[in-house]
C-alpha cells in the first residue's frame, strides 16, 4: 500500500499536505468497525470462489489506449486523463472482500489502482462537494457519498491479481469500494462528477438502496 512517506517531494503540497489536513480536521470517517475474519460474511451472502460477471447486458471494448477519465464538478482541479496519465499517479494496492447484492461473496481480492484520497488530494474538492456521481461507458450511473468514495481501502483499479482487469470485470478502470455491495464500483469508469447534492443512479431509481451496506442489508430501498 502507498504510505506518504514513499510519497516523492514534488507531491508534497496535493497529496501528504491535503491528506495531513483531512486528518486534523476528522473528515471522511466512514464509522466503519473491524471485525475479525470470522466474521467477514455479510448476513444474507455466500462465498465463491470464482469471480460472477454481472452488466446490463453489454460490455463496452474499450482499450487502455482508448480510455479516457474526467473528473469534474466541485472541485479546484478538474483532470481529463489518459490511462497513462492514471498511471502516472501514485499506486496503491489492496487486498479486499467484495460482495455482490445478488448475494454472493469473494475474499482477498488483490486490487491495484490509484486510491480515491489520493485522486481528491488533486482535484481538490471544494467544501460545499458531498456527493459523487459515476458513469460508465456502458451508460451505468451510480451514486456515493463523499466518505463512502473517500474510504482508505477504495480504489480506481485497473489490475487485479497482479494481471490487468478484464474488460468483462470493468476494464480497463473501475471503482472498488469494498465496505459497500459491489453494484456502488461502477465498471469502465468514464467520469466522476463531484457533487453538492445527491443524485441517485442507474439501480437506485429502479428500487435499489441509496447506499448499500452489506453489513445492514440494505439491498432494497425500503431497507433500513
Amino acid at each position: 500500500m502507498t504510505d506518504d512517506a514513499d510519497t516523492p517531494p514534488e507531491a508534497e503540497t496535493k497529496l501528504t499536505r491535503t491528506k495531513r489536513r483531512w486528518a486534523e480536521e476528522g473528515r471522511f470517517l466512514t464509522g466503519r468497525t473491524t471485525r475479525p475474519d470470522t466474521d467477514r460474511l455479510p448476513p444474507g451472502q455466500h462465498l465463491v470462489r470464482d469471480w460472477p460477471v454481472l452488466d446490463l447486458g453489454m460490455q463496452p471494448t474499450v482499450t487502455r489506449e482508448r480510455w479516457t477519465l474526467d473528473v469534474i464538478g466541485k472541485v479546484e482541479h478538474p483532470v481529463h486523463w489518459s490511462f497513462a496519465d492514471l498511471s502516472a499517479q501514485p499506486q496503491t494496492q489492496e487486498v479486499c472482500d467484495i460482495h455482490c447484492v445478488t448475494t454472493w461473496s469473494r475474499y482477498d481480492n488483490l486490487f491495484e489502482g490509484l486510491a480515491t484520497r489520493d485522486l481528491m488530494a488533486l482535484v481538490e474538492p471544494r467544501p460545499e462537494a458531498t456527493h459523487v456521481v459515476l458513469a460508465s461507458y456502458d451508460g451505468y450511473t451510480t451514486n456515493l457519498a463523499i466518505d463512502d468514495f473517500a474510504a482508505p481501502d477504495a480504489l480506481l483499479a485497473h489490475a487485479w491479481s497482479g494481471k490487468p482487469l478484464t474488460q468483462e470485470h470493468g476494464g480497463p478502470v473501475r471503482l472498488v469500494v469494498p465496505h459497500l455491495y459491489f453494484w456502488k464500483s461502477a465498471k469502465w469508469l468514464k467520469s466522476i462528477e463531484f457533487r453538492g447534492d445527491d443524485r441517485p443512479g442507474f439501480w437506485e431509481v429502479r428500487g435499489y438502496h441509496n447506499r448499500g451496506d452489506p453489513w445492514r442489508e440494505q439491498r432494497y430501498s425500503d431497507d433500513a
